[in-house]
């Protein structure tokens, strides 16, 4: 199946929010997230509940895609605690009829993909920070194989991640290995 975004998921844009430091919700921006769109650092909540409506509450499963800058990315939220995403992010939610069908993975999977990234930095506006529209994400398409097939591609995408991850740590290794024998040839 091929579709547009907007046809299989609401998209809304995160909240703006003065942080709090004894705050009872987390409150996600970019800076919380390396280049590929995994947390990479320790979450505090920061946002008082009373100050956040209902609605902009995440839920497990929905699709964070950074619009703002150079740095876009997809990522799926799965963490326990309560958050609500900036307005550096669209927060994109399956509709009910496909949640079933196309799993939250494999969206942004795909939304990190170079075809889907180069159609959506092509479509970017703004001269200091460039900025990718809600019209241009709801315009995005998507290809939804069978949810086997899905699981498949986001499997191969993890080993190959590990794969890269392994070789960098190979690398490093291999660098300490060196520097030591050159340090003990010099001694």
């Amino acid at each position: 199946m091929i579709t547009l975004l907007k046809n299989i998921a609401t998209i809304q844009t995160g909240v703006f929010a003065k942080t709090s430091p004894d705050g009872e919700i987390i409150y996600l921006q970019a800076k919380h997230f390396d280049e590929v769109g995994q947390i990479n650092a320790e979450l505090h909540p920061d946002l008082m509940a009373d100050t956040i409506s209902e609605r902009h509450l995440l839920r497990h499963g929905d699709v964070l895609f950074s619009a703002k800058g150079t740095k876009n990315f997809a990522a799926v939220y799965t963490l326990d605690e309560p958050a609500v995403a900036s307005t550096s992010f669209f927060v994109i939610r399956l509709e009910e009829e496909f949640r079933y069908r196309i799993l939250p993975e494999f969206l942004a999977w795909l939304m990190n993909q170079p075809v889907a990234q180069a159609y959506l930095k092509g479509q970017a506006m703004g001269s200091s920070i460039a900025s990718i529209s809600k019209g241009v994400l709801e315009e995005l398409e998507v290809s939804v194989p069978n949810i086997v097939t899905q699981e498949i591609i986001l499997q191969i995408s993890n080993l190959r991640n590990k794969e890269i991850q392994l070789k960098q740590q190979i690398d490093v290794l291999k660098n300490k290995q060196i520097q030591q024998i050159i340090n003990n040839a010099l001694k």
